[in-house]
Order: structure tokens, then C-alpha cells, then sequence
């Protein structure tokens, strides 16, 4: 496998504006910049984020780290996605999401009361369609197009991943995803997820490309904030936050070479507190994990 260690565009402002931080990570060769979608946070759109990256950078890949599809008309982000795609091939990595981090941000991404997983797997399938397909006709509950097309469509196939940890989104990764990017599991919990996954996309005729694993990892340096704690201790109740928040760049290494173990091999970093500065954390980043990359 290839293992690849990228970082969290994070809360960028202030004295470090966001074009100064991409520019360093080119410079420095990080792999990857993702971007997540709290809409009521100090951060950028993903998209809007993605694009100004992109367009600074010759090298530097950038995701989406997770954007909400549901609540999206599909043939829009299908649009963005592949201009982008076309603009810096290779270079696109979205991954989407069932619902915001923060529940009351839902009513943002409005779909009809209680259908919103079933909303997500449609959009899915028209999105994969309409990413590959020079022309396509759809006739769904939710979503109906006649002979829609997106224009140009990117040399390179456009890769779909998604987030999420139940088994209810390991299924849909398994029948319609490209890849996983998981938060808040432990090594044996991401194994076991990439056994769900595998196992559903096989039984669909599918296969999920084994280099598409990935983690959303924090790393905390003696303390983790309290928003960010009390953020993990109601999502995992049942696991203690040091199982899920290596404490310091010697435990990082150890809890990456774990999930490598268990198959992982791509890696979202970011720090579990703010920090001075972003672009410093990236350079530590380089120097205390980069040696793990293959």
C-alpha cells in the first residue's frame, strides 16, 4: 500500500491567510489538503476552499473531508466536481457525507422529513452517472434528468468516497462508494469496517480499490480542547478519547502504523487543540510522520 499523510485545512485566518498555507504545503510536499464543511464555523466552503487550492497549486491534492451531499441537487456538484477534475487532474478528492457534524446545521441541507439515507443513495448513483457518462437519463424518486450532461468530463475516472462509521454507511460505501474516509475508530474497528465494505461490494460485483482507505486522525500535545472532547465523547460514549487521540507524535506513529496494519493507508492529521500556526503544524507534520509514507 501507499501510505500518504495529508492535512486539515482547519480554522485558516488572521496573521495566516489561507493562500499563504497552501503555498507552504507545496513548497514542503505534504501529499493532500482537506477541507470539512461546518457551515457555522470560522472555515472555508469546501468547494470554494478546494478551488482557490487547486488553482495555487501545481502538485498539492485536495479533498473534501466530509461535504453533506444530501440536501445538494446532484447535477450541480456534478458540474463543480468535474471542472475541477478537468482544471487539476488527479488532484480531486471528494468525499461526502450523510448529514453536518452539527445537527441544527441540517435545515441548511433541507430533503424530506426521514428519507435523508435514501436521499444520499440516489444522489449517489445519478452523481457516479453523471461524472462518467457523456449523457444521461435518470428517473428516480427524488431526482428525475432527461439526456443531462455536465459538459466535459475529466480524463482521469473521478473517485467518490465517503465518510461515516455504522454499518448502515460501510453498506453504501461497499454498493456505491470509491473509497472510505473514517473518523473517530479504533485500528480494530477500521479492520473490521474494511471487512463490511469488502464484503458488500463484492456481493454487488464491485471492488473497492484496497488504496482507498483513509483516516481522519486528531493528534493532541498534552491536551485535547474541550470543544473537540466533548465533541468525541458524544459521538463514542463507549471509548476512551485517548483510543481515538494519540497523545503526542510518538503515539501518532504508533497509531498509524496500527491502522496500517488493519489496511489503512491514507491520513487526514490534524491537531486536537489550535494551533500558532498551521503551516509550522504541517512542517512538523512532514518531519515527525512523513519517514512513515511508502
Amino acid at each position: 500500500m501507499k501510505v500518504r499523510i495529508g492535512v486539515s485545512a482547519g480554522v485558516v485566518g488572521g496573521d495566516e491567510d489561507f493562500s499563504s498555507y497552501v503555498e507552504h504545503l507545496e513548497n514542503i510536499g505534504i501529499d493532500s489538503l482537506w477541507l470539512s464543511e461546518v457551515v457555522s464555523a470560522p472555515m472555508l466552503d469546501p468547494i470554494v476552499g478546494m478551488t482557490h487550492a487547486l488553482g495555487m497549486s501545481k502538485r498539492l491534492k485536495v479533498g473534501t473531508g466530509v461535504m453533506v451531499l444530501p440536501g445538494r441537487h446532484p447535477v450541480l456538484v456534478a458540474k463543480q466536481l468535474v471542472s475541477l477534475a478537468v482544471l487539476a487532474p488527479g488532484r480531486v478528492l471528494p468525499v461526502f457525507g450523510l448529514q453536518p457534524a452539527r445537527a441544527w446545521e441540517r435545515a441548511a441541507f433541507a430533503v424530506p422529513p426521514g428519507r435523508r439515507a435514501d436521499v444520499f443513495d440516489e444522489s449517489l448513483r445519478l452523481l457516479r452517472l453523471l461524472v462518467t457518462e457523456p449523457s444521461v437519463t435518470f428517473d428516480g424518486e427524488f431526482f428525475s434528468v432527461d439526456n443531462a450532461t455536465v459538459g466535459l468530463l475529466p480524463a482521469e475516472p473521478l473517485d467518490i468516497w465517503l465518510g461515516g462509521r455504522v454499518d448502515a454507511a460501510l453498506q453504501r460505501i461497499g454498493r456505491l462508494g470509491d473509497g472510505w474516509l473514517a473518523s473517530l475508530v479504533t485500528p480494530a474497528e477500521a479492520a473490521r469496517g474494511l471487512t463490511v465494505i469488502e464484503s458488500v461490494a463484492t456481493e454487488c460485483g464491485r471492488v473497492v480499490d484496497p488504496e482507498h482507505f483513509g483516516i481522519s486522525l486528531a493528534i493532541g500535545f498534552g491536551d485535547v480542547s474541550p470543544d473537540l472532547a466533548r465533541s468525541v465523547a458524544k459521538q463514542r460514549p463507549d471509548v476512551d478519547v485517548t483510543d481515538l487521540i494519540p497523545i503526542g507524535w510518538e503515539a501518532a506513529r504508533r497509531r498509524i502504523e496500527e491502522y496500517v496494519d488493519a489496511g489503512i493507508s491514507k491520513f487526514v492529521v490534524r491537531a486536537a487543540a489550535p494551533v500558532a500556526s498551521h503551516s509550522e503544524f504541517a512542517s512538523q507534520v512532514l518531519d515527525e510522520l512523513g519517514p512513515l509514507q511508502t
